[in-house]
């Protein structure tokens, strides 16, 4: 098995789309105050994930991989909107505000989920580098689920309160594809990135699980 295929094994064990939380949206089943309250938190790892890209990036010392690195942060900053504008105009078409959003408390699994995430590109910019792959490796099937279940159960259809899944969609596809090429090439070290991407892609369940304790689902 080569190593992206070990880490998709991995990313795999923490599927987002078998979390409660996700379940219960692709189901109808989770309550509008969830629904609001996970945009509100969630908004939070939203606006750091361009400053965990420009960590990883100023940590590492391979052209090749800083190219895509800021590839990937055009995309976020540059091109069309800014993704913290649409996950904005996300969380207003759930009823939330701008200075609600901005101003909520984070709950603790929303800190360690940008922490942890931070700390990884702290660490070294590989173990980075395979954070980024398990967040962006699941965002376009997560998206398409999220697009699917907001139409069918919420009434949710307008192109602002979409806008950021439908681009996730199609840059997400091409940057985990990115990547997985760059992750072949320039990691040696299995045992590391296999550590690394467990602990992403754990963090991002245990933020789940944080919005589910609050709501009353459970997580298990």
């Amino acid at each position: 098995m080569n190593i992206i295929d070990e880490l998709k094994s991995i990313i795999n064990e923490y599927n987002l789309l078998t979390h409660p939380f996700y379940q219960a949206w692709s189901q109808g089943t989770l309550s509008m105050d969830a629904l609001k309250d996970y945009a509100i938190q969630y908004y939070q790892q939203v606006t750091s994930f361009p400053r965990f890209i420009s960590s990883v990036h100023s940590k590492c010392d391979d052209l090749e991989t800083r190219q895509e690195l800021v590839h990937n942060l055009v995309d976020e900053e540059i091109h069309g909107k800014a993704h913290p504008i649409l996950w904005l105009q996300f969380a207003q078409g759930l009823g939330a505000s701008t200075e609600e959003v901005k101003n909520a408390t984070s709950y603790p699994e929303t800190e360690h989920l940008v922490n942890q995430f931070y700390h990884l590109a702290e660490r070294d910019w590989r173990d980075g580098l395979c954070a980024l792959f398990a967040y962006e490796s699941q965002v376009p099937d997560v998206a398409a689920s999220k697009i699917a279940g907001l139409k069918q159960h919420y009434g949710i259809t307008d192109r602002d309160t979409l806008e950021f899944f439908t681009a996730h969609q199609e840059y997400d596809v091409e940057h985990a594809g990115r990547v997985a090429e760059l992750i072949k090439t320039k990691i040696t070290d299995k045992d590391a990135a296999i550590r690394a991407t467990r602990e992403a892609s754990k963090a991002q369940w245990i933020f789940l699980d944080g919005i589910c304790e609050k709501h009353g689902i459970a997580c298990h």
